[in-house]
């Protein structure tokens, strides 16, 4: 049901924008809220069961597309991906996220030869399908990191602030740092339990 909710639901919330979120009843979205941070942790326990490799690269995953997409929009960005929610992320720049994420693939592929006790989410998806549906997969959950991100930012919108605390300053607050996780975690668990 969450999977769902982050396939669809956090999509059509992006594609409604500010002021249909703005009128979503806070008792609603605080439900969201629990639900979606619960099953995140949910599934990162379920990934930390499969295997801390399992874990680590899907986290990996996300941190290289952020990283990516930052150094790739910085350079490169010119065509706004949701310039009313997030004005400084790019279509380039998730473009070069995902350019980085294929590399870390690549790598952790090989690397996971030599791996003794757990496989990445990259060799067990392959395993289990081959390396076109685990480059779909990957692909999936590269866009899903950047639905998370933006979703938060969309909160932060409406809830009229930059940063969604003060714990951790000049990094946008918590939220900001594990706000692409939230998807990512579920929606890996979602595949590998296909």
């Amino acid at each position: 049901g969450l999977a769902l909710l982050w396939l669809i639901g956090a999509p059509l919330a992006l594609k409604l924008g500010l002021n249909a979120w703005g009128k979503t009843p806070s008792g609603l979205r605080l439900l969201l809220g629990t639900w979606i941070l619960s099953g995140a942790w949910l599934a990162l326990l379920q990934l930390r069961l499969v295997g801390m490799n399992t874990l680590l690269s899907c986290m990996v995953l996300v941190w290289v597309a952020d990283t990516g997409a930052y150094a790739a929009g910085k350079k490169f960005g010119k065509t706004k991906l949701a310039p009313s929610i997030s004005p400084g992320k790019s279509w380039q720049g998730v473009a070069g996220g995902a350019i980085a994420v294929a590399v870390l693939a690549a790598a952790w592929l090989y690397l996971d030869v030599y791996a003794s006790e757990s496989k990445s989410i990259y060799t067990l998806l392959k395993d289990k399908w081959g390396y076109l549906p685990m480059a779909a997969g990957v692909a999936l959950l590269i866009a899903m990191s950047v639905v998370g991100d933006l979703f938060e930012s969309l909160m932060k919108r409406v809830a009229g602030m930059k940063d969604s605390s003060n714990l951790l300053p000049g990094h946008g607050g918590v939220l900001d740092r594990i706000d692409a996780l939230l998807p990512t975690f579920v929606l890996t668990m979602l595949l590998l339990s296909l």
